[in-house]
């Protein structure tokens, strides 16, 4: 059996139920795709107020 794992690949962490949440709503109330929504909140915490102001920036700029 062959070892198919690249040892460079970084693990990811699963994200918790509340994050899935979040991201899951930030995508509904503005218009970012649910894995844009999930990055942004990975990037700058779940319960940062700054998440839904850069949702809102991103999907303007795009």
């Amino acid at each position: 059996m062959t070892n198919d794992h690249n040892p460079d690949d970084k693990k990811r962490k699963l994200p918790s139920d509340g994050v899935e949440r979040k991201a899951l709503r930030l995508a509904e109330t503005t218009d970012v795709s649910v894995g844009q929504a999930r990055e942004m909140i990975l990037e700058h915490g779940k319960d940062n107020p700054r998440v839904e102001q850069e949702a809102k920036n991103f999907k303007a700029e795009g």
